[in-house]
C-alpha cells in the first residue's frame, strides 16, 4: 500500500497538470474569439458610418426634434438601425440631451442627423428628397400615410406616367420623401 499511494498521488496530480493545460488552452481560445469578435464590430461599425468617400444623407434639425425624427424613421422602414447616439451635454452649445450626433441605416441607406445648436435661415426643401423604391402598393400606402401624417402631400398618390404608382410627401419634421411603385 506504501508504494501504490505515492503512484495513486502521481497518476492525480498528472490528471489535474492536463486539466490545467485543457482550461488555459480553452480559455485562450475563448479570448482570441472575443478579440475576433470586437474587431467584427469595429469593421461593422466603420462600414455603417461610412468609410472615406462613402456618401450619407445628413439631415440638420431646428427644433430639438432629431431623436423623434429618427425614431420615427426607424420605426417605419425595415432593416433599420440606430448605430450611434452622441448627445450635447450640460458644457453646450446644443440643449443638453439633443443629439449632437446621430447614424443611422434606413433599410442598408446611412443617415445622420444632428440637433443644431444655431437657428439658420434655411431648413429642409423639397428640391433634395429621399427617394423610395416600394417593393408593392401596400408598403407604398403604408409609407404614404404615416409620413403624410401631420405633414404636407405635395402629390397625391397616383398614375403620373413614368410609374403605376407615385406619391411626393413632406414629413411632420420638413423632410421630403418621393414614394414610387415601379
Amino acid at each position: 500500500m506504501k508504494r501504490i499511494t505515492p503512484l495513486l498521488i502521481l497518476v492525480l496530480l498528472a490528471f489535474s497538470c492536463n486539466d490545467l493545460k485543457n482550461n488555459t488552452d480553452a480559455n485562450e481560445k475563448l479570448i482570441a474569439l472575443h478579440n475576433n469578435g470586437d474587431d467584427l464590430k469595429k469593421v461593422t461599425l466603420e462600414t455603417s458610418i461610412g468609410a472615406k468617400g462613402q456618401i450619407a444623407t445628413f439631415l440638420t434639425f431646428q427644433k430639438e426634434d432629431a431623436e423623434q425624427a429618427m425614431n420615427f424613421y426607424v420605426g417605419l422602414f425595415d432593416n433599420s438601425e440606430i448605430v450611434t447616439l452622441k448627445r450635447w451635454g450640460k458644457e453646450g452649445p446644443g440643449k443638453e440631451g439633443t443629439i449632437m450626433h446621430a447614424t443611422f441605416n434606413l433599410n442598408g441607406k446611412l443617415f445622420m442627423c444632428s440637433d443644431s445648436p444655431p437657428i439658420h435661415d434655411w431648413d429642409f426643401t423639397p428640391a433634395v428628397s429621399n427617394y423610395v423604391k416600394c417593393a408593392d402598393e401596400r408598403e407604398l400606402e403604408q409609407l404614404f400615410t404615416k409620413l403624410s401624417e401631420n405633414g404636407k402631400v405635395m402629390m397625391p398618390l397616383g398614375n403620373y406616367g413614368f410609374s403605376q404608382k407615385f406619391g411626393f410627401v413632406e414629413d411632420r419634421f420638413g423632410v421630403s420623401w418621393q414614394l414610387n411603385l415601379d
